[in-house]
């Protein structure tokens, strides 16, 4: 069979399945692995599973998507309410900036871009080489 690994895994309690072209492999734990029939109840439950967990996915995705931008108004808004100078401006304004980075993107924000906007709000301090300051 040219394109199938026959590889050994667990058996699986329910359906005895081992390598072959038309069973499914499955890995449940590094390096364990189980071969299922098409027909077996193990495997049935776990495409249910899969298939479930996805719609969640999607649905809150969709649901994020709508209530975003009503949620980054809101932030937007209660950010502008606070007095410029206070010791809490860094944090509301990297937050601001945080979450209008991510309005920008279809993911996550990276880690790149998160640790440019933190590094501009908090910025290093900075040995004083000259002990110019106490």
């Amino acid at each position: 069979m040219e394109g199938f690994a026959e590889t050994e895994g667990d058996v699986c309690p329910d359906c005895k399945a081992g390598p072959s072209p038309e069973n499914a492999c499955v890995g449940v734990g590094m390096p364990i692995q189980m071969w299922h029939t098409p027909d077996c109840p193990q495997w049935t439950i776990m495409q249910i599973g899969w298939e479930a967990g996805s719609r969640r996915i999607k649905e809150q995705d969709t649901w994020a998507k709508e209530v975003f931008p009503a949620a980054h108004e809101r932030l937007r808004r209660a950010a502008a309410t606070i007095e410029p100078g206070t010791p809490t401006q860094p944090f509301i304004e990297a937050l601001t900036e945080l979450v209008q980075a991510q309005a920008g993107t279809t993911g996550f924000v990276g880690l790149h871009q998160w640790v440019e906007i933190l590094e501009r709000h908090f910025p290093p301090e900075l040995p004083d080489p000259d002990h110019t300051t106490e």
